[in-house]
């Protein structure tokens, strides 16, 4: 599907719920892979980690292959890498879909969202809990998805830091109407209604779904919870 169609695709669908597959069952990927797609899932969240950027090994370009392999769903891949730019080609190539680059590995990121474009693919900018929007509103008209995390990246299972809400509603004021917000850390049940809430269109969901034995359910539970928010933004 063409970058722009699948845009398209993903704005009209929002809010939607993104399954973090480093959360799955890297035993039995192809299964969870189905399993997610039978429930419903219409997107997949893939974290890259390389042990410097972030204190933590996720897995690589194979992988993401194998994964392009067994599914047709889009494929959002987070670059959490010290140099991100070295990476760009063989992920697209890899199937990614989506590639997220983090502004505290790329202070000047035109160069490698117009490289991420060249490939075809939706380019975003990633950010921490303690780096302030400011330090990515200058890039925003180069970006399809701005990426807020609500946690430290590079361990799962880490609490919501509610600071993203006051950045999600900044970036609804100041990143254009083609831009995807979208958040990753700590959402459940509990916290995605104010995702939603504050602007959110893709919600990165990792232990609060893959921690339940029925996927279809709890996928069903948290669409239905950010659904129900949609309409009350503040």
């Amino acid at each position: 599907m063409p970058t722009s169609a699948l845009l398209a695709e993903l704005h009209s669908a929002a809010p939607l719920v993104c399954p973090s597959l480093l959360a799955a069952d890297f035993a039995n990927l192809g299964q969870e892979i189905r399993r997610l797609e039978q429930a419903g899932a219409r997107i997949l969240h893939l974290d890259i980690m390389d042990g410097h950027f972030v204190p933590n090994l996720s897995f690589g370009v194979p992988v993401v292959e194998a994964i392009r392999r067994v599914t047709r769903l889009p494929l959002d891949v987070h670059l959490m890498l010290r140099e991100p730019g070295r990476y760009i080609e063989v992920f697209r190539r890899a199937g990614a879909d989506l590639l997220t680059i983090h502004i505290e590995a790329a202070p000047d990121p035109v160069p490698l969202l117009r490289s991420i474009r060249h490939w075809g693919a939706g380019a975003g900018i990633a950010y921490n809990p303690t780096t302030p929007v400011a330090a990515i509103e200058p890039f925003l008209a180069h970006c399809d998805l701005v990426l807020t995390m609500s946690v430290m990246p590079g361990f799962g299972g880490q609490a919501f830091d509610p600071v993203a809400l006051s950045k999600l509603r900044l970036l609804r004021e100041r990143a254009g109407p083609g831009v995807l917000l979208s958040v990753d850390g700590g959402v459940n049940l509990e916290t995605i209604g104010p995702c939603v809430q504050a602007g959110a269109a893709l919600l990165v969901v990792g232990t609060a779904l893959f921690e339940h034995r029925d996927y279809e359910q709890r996928l069903g539970e948290l669409t239905g919870q950010a659904q129900r928010f949609a309409q009350v933004q503040v």
